[in-house]
């Protein structure tokens, strides 16, 4: 099964980040899947002016490694911050050139370094979730004070956070692995 995780912050020093390094490694640990990242910033997609790249020929050539991650993947992890009570408008403008994510499943994680953990984005992520036609992993990781758990390389620092890391990893994966869509072909 190929679990794309999403790192939806754009900033330059994103701490954010943190939290995608931190999910592909344990999730290479502990799995057989292909994890892979997408990382907003590594990708200049315009924004949306109503152009779905519906398969990787009609993608623009600086794009067609991204829509084919996107197209091969089974299951994805949402890692955003909070952008005023929601997620990051990258993220949602990368989905927009995309089809529908029919029966794919869709991890929610947020980060911030305040208390609250991102969590008011949460929500607008599971309306995202379900205008994409995925089916939204109920347990979602809300990550308070991210820059005090992580390090710059993702590696845990608050070892007390890692049986609710365990919760999310296990419940994302049981969903992901009983739904597993096998990813349709597009046709032009």
């Amino acid at each position: 099964m190929n679990i794309t995780i999403v790192s939806g912050s754009p900033r330059k020093n994103s701490i954010t980040f943190r939290m995608a390094l931190f999910l592909k490694k344990v999730l290479e640990e502990k799995t057989n899947h292909n994890i892979d990242i997408i990382d907003v910033r590594d990708y200049p997609v315009p924004a949306m002016l109503q152009e779905v790249y519906s398969s990787v020929d009609k993608a623009p050539e600086g794009l067609k490694e991204l829509a084919e991650t996107m197209f091969a993947t089974n299951a994805f992890i949402l890692v955003s911050p909070e952008y005023n009570g929601s997620y990051s408008p990258a993220m949602k403008n990368l989905f927009d050139h995309f089809p529908k994510q029919v029966h794919k499943t869709f991890g929610i994680v947020t980060a911030s370094p305040g208390a609250m953990g991102g969590m008011r984005a949460t929500q607008q992520m599971q309306l995202l979730i379900n205008a994409l036609f995925g089916i939204g992993s109920p347990f979602m990781l809300v990550t308070p004070f991210v820059d005090k758990k992580f390090d710059e390389e993702g590696n845990l620092l608050d070892i007390a956070f890692s049986g609710t890391i365990d919760t999310f990893i296990h419940e994302f994966l049981w969903l992901a692995e009983t739904v597993k869509p096998e990813p349709k072909p597009v046709y032009n």
